[in-house]
């Protein structure tokens, strides 16, 4: 049997906001960021369970959107890559840089494809435990390049630096 799996960003941040790019920094929610995850919350009831990053602004998105009706599990193999000496930094200065850390590691940092291994490791245990259930996903940027690599066999040099928002992806997990 498949898995449903959901994925949902993170509501908006503060640093989001001012540009900041907060990489493995927890961030913290704006208040667009709050009614957002309220919006998530009212989108997205009828799943089984919700993963989140255990990066504070994830966190705070699951718990607003889903902490009255579903637990939720906490797993830091779904955080943001780790931009290392970069982390906080203004997101033009990332973003110029994302190619080069596809497989080189951001100094201090991780690289993408590190990234896409975490969230392999994740998807592996979520196959053993959610045969034809639905999952849902509150993640980071780096976690949907990950997914759309492994599930979609799309490149990561395609990907890296490509993100509008939407409200939610899904995947079949076979």
């Amino acid at each position: 049997m498949a898995v449903r799996l959901i994925y949902e960003a993170h509501s908006t941040t503060v640093d989001n906001e001012t540009g900041v790019a907060t990489g493995w920094l927890p961030g913290e929610l704006s208040a667009l960021g709050r009614t957002q995850a309220v919006e998530l919350g009212a989108r997205r009831r009828k799943v089984d369970v919700v993963y989140s990053s255990d990066l504070r602004r994830s966190v705070q998105t699951a718990e607003i959107a889903f902490g009255d009706c579903k637990e939720v599990r906490l797993d830091r193999r779904l955080r943001e890559c780790d931009y290392g000496i970069y982390n906080g930094r203004p997101v033009s200065e990332v973003a110029a840089l994302r190619s080069r850390h596809i497989d080189t590691p951001w100094p201090g940092g991780q690289s993408y494809r590190q990234v896409v291994a975490e969230t392999a490791a994740f998807l592996r245990d979520v196959m053993g435990e959610w045969q034809g259930r639905t999952v849902l996903v509150v993640a980071h940027t780096a976690n949907l390049w990950a997914l759309q690599n492994l599930l979609h066999g799309t490149s990561l040099e395609d990907l890296v630096g490509a993100f509008e928002w939407r409200p939610g992806w899904e995947f079949e997990l076979v």
